[in-house]
């Protein structure tokens, strides 16, 4: 395994009008990560418009907001659907990023009594699968009157947003563009860089 450098570069987020279909946020940054066992880490990664993948067996989040937004990105401009979550545990996570024969892949939370954490999570995504259950679900606010998650996890007003007090989502899988949070807790933690074959989350 090859040492991972940290890239940070963080796009700009443009919020829009657009209605998105009921979704979950989930977490890990799209960076690369620095020998991170244990530990907190701020965050704030974008990939230049490529996506990364992640998995996990189990997410269970405290406080989600959906709506829609603009990601500037060195590439351009792409439009995600955007969520934010309060609080975030994740069982067996996976995160995948591939750049032609190169694909990154972090791994963390596979012991049940030390979950990946996250806090104040904001996510760009394209497409989200997995059996989610949402708990106190509000669908069809005014995107700027979201209040369940972070202050900067709404959208414009007047656009379309929903929101809900917890969810669950077992078996999740997602692409996505753009996440950054206050925190990740990564326990047991392991960062390899494989150079040829398929070795992405899924």
């Amino acid at each position: 395994m090859k040492d991972a450098q940290s890239a940070q570069a963080a796009g700009r987020t443009n919020w829009h009008r657009f209605a998105v279909a009921v979704g979950v946020p989930t977490v890990v940054a799209g960076g690369l990560v620095l020998a991170l066992a244990q530990g907190a880490l701020a965050a704030n990664f974008t990939i230049a418009g490529e996506q990364f993948k992640l998995s996990a067996s189990k997410l269970v989040g405290e406080g989600f907001t959906q709506y829609n937004g603009d990601l500037e990105t060195r590439d351009g401009t792409t439009t995600a659907a955007m969520s934010g979550i309060e609080k975030a545990t994740l069982n067996d996570l996976c995160q995948s990023v591939a750049v032609g024969p190169v694909t990154l892949r972090i791994e963390a939370g596979d012991d049940p009594e030390h979950p990946v954490t996250a806090s104040n999570l904001l996510i760009g995504m394209s497409s989200l699968g997995g059996d989610a259950t949402f708990e106190d679900i509000q669908i069809g606010l005014d995107a700027g009157t979201l209040d369940r998650a972070q202050d900067e996890a709404k959208g414009a007003p007047g656009a379309f947003g929903q929101q809900a007090r917890k969810v669950t989502i077992i078996n999740l899988r997602q692409q996505a563009y753009y996440t950054s949070a206050s925190t990740f807790t990564l326990n047991g933690m392991s960062l390899k860089l494989h150079l040829s074959g398929k070795h992405e989350c899924y």
